[in-house]
């Protein structure tokens, strides 16, 4: 067993410490942010995670606010996150930082993984020379460096951290040796080899980039089929019964998250310092940027139709977190929606059950009275059985197309999902 630090104790580092510690590995996690350090301290979550939850009750971990445990371990790993500026351009600055800290404190022999999701020659151009600068070590020669691109999606009952299959590259065959045999010791799957660091950042960037594409195709057939006034979501679901060559993917109120949001301009940019232009993943980031458009122009002519105006409607956002039943609001289309309603003169307020914090009500009963339009922006499981309320809204956006629109007519409220 190795002693291994892990930088960054978010959604994708807290879950890699806890398994890794569970799994016979000494394990130290650092975060530079000394409230969460001692919550976990307590054997409490920090980030209302039902798994990170479970998980400490059942494994003790060590967190720290300071880099010292780096210069006696064998395996560092970065998971810190790697967002984009308000341009669109890849922010490096936290994965830059930690590099620094880490790379003070090195010692020969040492491994040092990124998990943090950067797009191509990341490792090779700023990773390894700011490694070498700072430690005064040779990579390859005192230390290495890999590249397992970190896989998690918070709040899924089957996948976790423990039984997703990683893909990692690294800077030496050595070195890509020790990686795939440490996460072979804590993870239930395939470790599949890369050619290159380069590859290994790669593949991030493609796997989720191939879903932005592929939403971004369905969302633009919903804005057109509801013109045609063709259900799009019983369209999709008919062609999904071909058994083949057919990936069934949705429309919504918007893309969210850290990931698919954000990972396609990282090969966009990178791209275009080589001189291309990545034309269809630019265009479907703009298409999916565009979703929580199309939904307040949906919910604007609904209004008109039962006789109101968006201005001054009262609206109720329910869900601010990106996905379901996750207390997690990166980049959630809620945000925008709520920024472009406003815009419009409408008076808005938001309700989540699990971002109490940054709701405006403490029940759902309290958030729905009184307003005249409602749009669902996270399908969380307390919103399911919404329309068996008694609901004052006259209006009814379903921005996930989760509801079943016979429930909304029975109490005389118009219904509109995305596309249908």
């Amino acid at each position: 067993m190795s002693k291994v630090s892990i930088v960054g104790l978010g959604y994708v580092g807290l879950p890699l410490t806890l398994l890794s510690a569970k799994k016979g590995h000494d394990v130290t996690g650092i975060d530079l942010n000394e409230d969460k350090v001692n919550t976990i301290n307590t054997g409490k979550d920090p980030l209302n995670d039902e798994y990170v939850k479970k998980k400490l009750k059942e494994t003790k971990i060590k967190a720290s606010s300071t880099f010292d445990s780096i210069s006696s371990s064998d395996i560092i790993i970065i998971c810190v996150p790697t967002p984009v500026k308000h341009d669109y351009q890849p922010d490096l600055g936290p994965l830059k930082g930690a590099v620094t800290a880490v790379a003070k404190k090195l010692r020969k022999g040492s491994l040092l993984i990124i998990e943090s999701t950067i797009n191509p020659g990341v490792c090779d151009e700023i990773v390894i020379p700011l490694a070498e600068k700072k430690s005064g070590l040779s990579i390859n020669k005192d230390f290495y460096i890999s590249h397992c691109p970190e896989r998690i999606n918070p709040g899924d009952k089957k996948w976790s951290v423990e039984n997703i299959p990683r893909v990692a590259g690294s800077s030496h065959p050595q070195g890509l040796k020790r990686t795939i045999e440490f996460y072979e010791s804590i993870i239930d799957a395939a470790i599949k080899p890369m050619g290159s660091v380069k590859e290994a950042e790669a593949v991030k960037v493609v796997e989720n980039s191939f879903r932005d594409i592929n939403i971004a195709f369905v969302n633009e057939l919903a804005m057109s089929f509801t013109k045609m006034g063709i259900d799009v979501k019983s369209v999709i679901d008919g062609a999904a019964t071909k058994p083949f060559a057919f990936m069934p993917h949705y429309p919504s109120v918007g893309v969210g998250g850290h990931c698919i949001p954000v990972d396609p301009y990282y090969l966009i940019e990178y791209a275009r310092g080589y001189g291309f232009e990545h034309e269809l993943l630019s265009l479907a980031r703009s298409i999916n940027n565009h979703m929580p458009d199309f939904t307040v122009s949906q919910l604007a002519d609904a209004l008109n139709e039962v006789g109101y105006t968006l201005k001054g409607s009262k609206v109720l956002v329910l869900g601010l977190s990106y996905k379901a039943d996750v207390s997690d609001d990166r980049e959630s289309p809620s945000y925008k929606v709520i920024k472009i309603l406003k815009s419009k003169g409408a008076i808005v307020s938001a309700y989540d059950p699990h971002m109490p914090g940054k709701s405006d009500y403490k029940t759902l009963k309290d958030a729905t009275h009184d307003k005249d339009a409602i749009l669902l922006a996270t399908n969380h499981t307390e919103f399911r059985d919404i329309a068996g309320l008694k609901l004052d809204a006259k209006v009814f956006i379903d921005g996930k197309n989760v509801l079943d629109a016979n429930d909304f007519k029975k109490s005389g409220i118009l219904y509109r999902g995305i596309g249908k």
